[in-house]
């Protein structure tokens, strides 16, 4: 029970902060989907730091982060479905330039985030 409630907190507060990353980039949005781009990107490196850490802490409480940052917070931070729809939009706009450079800035810079992250994560003094 109590991974549910620590799930439903984290997912609550990702999504809060999802939908305020999408507020700040707004004016780009008919552009380019920068904010869903953004807030991927972030939630990449906070998966990477939590994992890293978890690789190399002592703490009993992995078991509870693990719920609240990773299934929770990065879960309703980070969004495939908006990634996936907004690709798919810019290909029916026929913009299909942005629906390729959107897929390949993604990917790299999603991937390269947690593996900075876990990089990151692993210099942090364990506790």
């Amino acid at each position: 029970m109590k991974n549910i409630l620590l799930i439903f907190i984290g997912g609550g507060l990702g999504s809060l902060a999802r939908y305020g990353v999408a507020r700040a980039f707004i004016s780009w949005s008919s552009i380019f989907p920068v904010g869903t781009l953004t807030a991927n990107i972030l939630a990449c490196l906070l998966l990477g730091l939590l994992s890293g850490w978890a690789t190399l802490s002592n703490s009993t409480n992995i078991p509870d982060y693990r719920a609240f940052v990773a299934i929770g917070f990065c879960g309703g931070f980070s969004t495939f479905s908006t990634f996936s729809n907004e690709t798919i939009q810019l290909f029916v706009s026929d913009r299909w330039t942005e629906a390729f450079l959107n897929i390949f800035v993604s990917l790299l810079l999603c991937f390269f985030a947690t593996f900075a992250g876990l990089w990151l994560g692993r210099q942090l003094i364990v506790f």
